[in-house]
C-alpha cells in the first residue's frame, strides 16, 4: 500500500480524542523546512521517550557520532501509551511536535493518520535486514513507506513452573491441543490448581495470540479499510480459550491482581502465556519462586509449525514537524542498530532490543536473575523472536482494546460465549471507524 494511499484512507479523521489541555512549546527544532538542514550547520533535536536511562544513551550519541555529525539530541521523559499519543497529536496540531518520538507499534497507524509521522524510507535504506520480518513490517504498515525504526520487541513465550510440572508429571505442551490436555490433566491430579488463567485486562496478550494464529485485524481493500477482528484465525483463538474457561480447565481471573500474584507465588497457578519481559513481572508477583520457572516456545496450532506472536514493543519515529528529518533519521537508525547504543539500551533501559544481532550480544550473555536455572534463556528467546508473525494495526486500536476488556471480561467472568464477545469487538470497531468518517469495506 503506497504511502499516499494510507494517508488518503485516514486523512478525513482519526479515532483518538485529544486531551483538553493545550501544550506549551514542545521542543521542536527550528530552522528551515529543508530535510537536509543538518548539512549546513549544527542541529539540535528533541526526543520524547519513556524508556528509563534514555538520556544516558543519547549522551553516547552526543559525545560520539553526534559530535562528528554536529547533531545533538535532548531527551524529554514522557508517559507511555495513549497519554503520549494524545500529547504528540496535541503538539502536532500546534505544529510543535518534537523531532523524534517513541511510539508503540499499535499506535503508529493513529499517528500516521494524523500526518504526524514522516516517511523516512529514503534515509534508512539498508536497515531492514537487522530486524525480524514480522517486527519490521509493523513500522511500514504494509507499505513501501517506513514510519519508524523498531526499538524493542515482545516475542511471546510459554512460562511454566518446572518443579511442579515434574511433580504433576506434566509435559511441556508443543501444540495448543496439548496445552488443553495438560490443563485438564492437571485439574484431575490437583483440582485446586490451575495451569493458567484467561485474563481480559491486558488486550495485548489476546492480540498477540491472534497474531500467532494468522489474524490480520486491519487491512486495506482498494480505497477502504477492512476490519477482520472476527476473522477465522481470531475466532479459533477465542473459541479455544472460551472453551477452556467454560469447562473450568483454567481459571478466569484477571492478571496483575493481588489474587493473581498469590496464585503464581504459591503454585496455585503453574504457567503463564507471556512475553520476553515476563521475568521482571514474575520477580515482583512471585518472589518466592525464583529459579523454579522455565521458558519454552509458545504452543503451536499445528505440530511442526514455528511462529510466535508479539505482546508489546515500541519504535523510534521522526515527526513531520521536524525541520531536520534526515538528522533525526540518522539518530533513530543509530539508536536501534549500533552495538554500543543497543548495549546501553539494554543496560540503562532494561529493554529487549528489536535488532536481532543485539539479542545475542554480551548484554544478554547471562539469563535474567529470576531464571538463573535456565542459562540459555536469551539464546532461546532470540530464536523465538525470529519467528514473530506479522501484525496488522489500524487507526482505532484503542476502541478495539476497550471493547475487548469489557466484552471478554464479562464473558470470562460469566463463562459465556467468547464468540459473541468477539463479534461485539468487531462491531464496535467498525461502527467507530464509520462514525469517524473512515470508509470500511463490508
Amino acid at each position: 500500500m503506497p504511502n499516499t494511499k494510507l494517508r488518503r484512507l485516514v486523512a478525513t479523521s482519526v479515532a483518538v480524542v485529544l486531551g483538553a489541555t493545550a501544550l506549551a512549546a514542545c521542543g521542536s527544532s527550528g530552522g528551515s523546512d529543508d530535510d537536509n538542514a543538518a548539512d549546513s550547520g549544527p542541529v539540535s533535536l528533541t526526543y520524547w521517550s519513556w524508556t528509563p536511562g534514555m538520556d544516558k544513551v543519547a549522551d553516547l550519541w552526543n559525545k560520539g557520532p553526534g559530535k562528528d555529525e554536529q547533531i545533538t539530541v535532548t531527551v524529554k521523559k514522557q508517559a507511555s501509551g495513549d497519554t503520549l499519543v494524545t500529547k504528540i497529536l496535541t503538539a502536532h496540531k500546534a505544529k510543535k511536535a518534537p523531532d523524534l518520538v517513541q511510539a508503540e507499534y499499535q499506535a503508529l497507524p493513529t499517528l500516521v493518520s494524523n500526518d504526524a509521522l514522516a516517511d523516512i524510507a529514503d534515509e534508512v535504506d539498508g536497515v531492514k535486514d537487522k530486524f525480524a520480518e514480522g517486527v519490521w513490517q509493523q513500522t511500514t504498515l504494509g507499505s513501501d513507506a517506513v514510519y519508524a525504526i523498531p526499538q524493542d520487541s515482545g516475542p511471546m513465550m510459554f512460562y511454566y513452573r518446572e518443579d511442579l510440572f515434574k511433580q504433576y508429571e506434566l509435559e511441556v505442551p508443543k501444540t495448543w491441543e496439548e496445552f488443553a490436555e495438560t490443563a485438564r490433566a492437571l485439574k484431575k491430579k490437583s483440582p485446586e490448581t490451575d495451569l493458567t488463567t484467561f485474563s481480559a485486562n491486558d488486550s495485548g496478550q489476546f492480540a498477540g495470540l491472534a497474531q500467532q494464529a494468522g489474524a490480520k485485524w486491519w487491512t486495506t481493500e482498494g480505497e477502504q479499510w477492512k476490519v477482520g477482528i472476527d476473522d477465522a484465525a481470531t475466532q479459533k483463538v477465542a473459541d479455544f480459550w472460551g472453551g477452556l474457561v467454560k469447562e473450568g480447565a483454567i481459571d478466569n481471573q484477571p492478571m496483575y491482581t493481588p489474587a493473581w500474584n498469590k496464585a503464581l507465588n504459591t503454585g496455585k497457578q503453574i504457567a503463564w502465556v507471556s512475553a520476553v519481559w515476563a521475568p521482571g513481572t514474575l520477580t515482583t508477583a512471585a518472589p518466592d519462586t525464583e529459579g523454579k520457572w522455565a521458558m519454552a516456545p509458545l504452543p503451536q496450532w499445528s505440530a511442526g509449525e514455528n511462529v510466535t506472536g508479539s505482546w508489546g514493543g515500541s519504535s523510534t519515529a521522526v515527526t513531520t514537524d521536524s525541520k531536520n528529518k534526515s538528522a533525526a533519521a540518522k539518530f533513530a537508525s543509530w539508536l536501534n542498530t549500533d552495538p554500543a547504543a543497543l548495549t546501553a539500551l539494554a543496560k540503562e533501559g532494561g529493554i529487549y532490543p528489536a535488532a536481532t544481532t543485539a539479542q545475542t550480544s554480551d548484554a544478554f550473555a547471562e539469563p535474567p536473575a529470576f531464571f538463573s536455572n535456565q542459562p540459555d534463556f536469551y539464546t532461546q528467546a532470540s530464536e523465538i523472536a525470529k519467528t514473530t508473525a506479522p501484525s496488522a494495526w489500524g487507526p482505532n486500536v484503542n476502541v478495539a482494546y476497550t471493547t475487548f476488556k469489557d466484552a471478554f471480561g464479562k464473558a470470562a467472568k460469566d463463562k459465556s460465549d467468547f464468540g459473541a464477545a468477539l463479534t461485539k469487538m468487531q462491531d464496535d470497531t467498525v461502527a467507530d471507524m464509520k462514525k469517524q468518517g473512515f470508509e470500511v469495506a463490508e
